[in-house]
């Protein structure tokens, strides 16, 4: 069945729509990885893409509210650092930098690190979590227990890994399990919004900046425009019907809000933000 999740409150519904909060709050796009697709069909199960390839980047996103850093996704896994990219492979991920090295340049370390949000359990979103682990970690509640399952149920396996989440699946890290739309910060200004379908707890985010307007991070509801406009589904997601309706709240946000949408493994939407070290205000 179809799930849409209600917002909180009526509070945090408007913020969906107002301007900006008082709060004091920036935007960063980090270099999170580069990804060549050499077979674009896995991203349709349509037969969409038929003898086409596509070179897609990984994001992250740093939020700084008032004193607090909210690291949104985690990307690709610092072992492939300049690691090549096999032309003959469906899926070739690089490095060609890590958070770490990216946050050193805006003065931070990752200590400095309140909060990371997951917008799903795949290893190109969660690879760097292992460096942050004094951060309270944010995620799907059904990603979260998926990860908890051994071995990983089928609709998981080639894409999901538990390791760089395991000092949270052990208990060790503070978690918080998404199972609704959820203001982070308690003033509207930072949603998580629950879109599943790509996997079970897959979320957005949804920023409000003062000059900017609302920013819209699609995690991965759609991994490239293309996708929106013939609402596309890839073969590995985890449910098709909740990935359709995702994809249409995630349209109608945009439509109805006036919000930015930044693809985040489309290339052609990286310049839609400040180029790093610059941030988005």
């Amino acid at each position: 069945m179809t799930y849409f999740p209600k917002l909180a409150t009526a509070t945090a519904f408007a913020a969906l729509t107002a301007s900006a909060a008082a709060a004091d709050v920036s935007l960063w796009r980090l270099d999170c990885g580069d990804v060549q697709v050499n077979y674009l069909n896995l991203f349709s199960d349509t037969n969409a893409y038929s003898g086409e390839k596509k070179s897609l980047v990984g994001s992250c996103y740093l939020i700084q509210h008032d004193d607090q850093y909210f690291l949104w996704d985690a990307g690709l896994p610092a072992g492939l650092l300049g690691a090549e990219q096999d032309p003959k492979a469906p899926i070739a991920p690089t490095l060609k930098t890590d958070i770490p090295s990216q946050l050193e340049q805006l003065d931070l370390s990752p200590a400095d690190i309140d909060m990371i949000g997951i917008s799903h359990y795949h290893f190109d979103h969660t690879g760097q979590a292992p460096d942050f682990p004094d951060a309270k970690l944010l995620i799907g509640a059904q990603d979260f227990e998926t990860l908890e399952m051994q071995p990983l149920p089928a609709y998981a396996q080639g894409f999901a890994d538990p390791k760089p989440l395991e000092h949270w699946l052990s208990g060790a890290g503070e978690t918080q399990q998404i199972t609704s739309d959820t203001d982070i910060f308690g003033d509207g200004s930072v949603m998580m919004l629950a879109m599943p379908g790509h996997t079970p707890g897959e979320t957005a985010l949804m920023v409000q900046l003062a000059d900017t307007g609302p920013v819209l991070l699609s995690g991965d509801v759609v991994h490239f425009a293309e996708q929106l406009d013939i609402d596309g589904v890839p073969t590995f997601n985890y449910d098709r019907s909740e990935t359709l309706a995702s994809i249409d709240r995630l349209k109608k946000l945009v439509e109805n809000t006036g919000a930015t949408l930044i693809i985040q493994h489309d290339p052609r939407d990286v310049g839609k933000l400040p180029t790093f070290p610059e941030a988005a205000k």
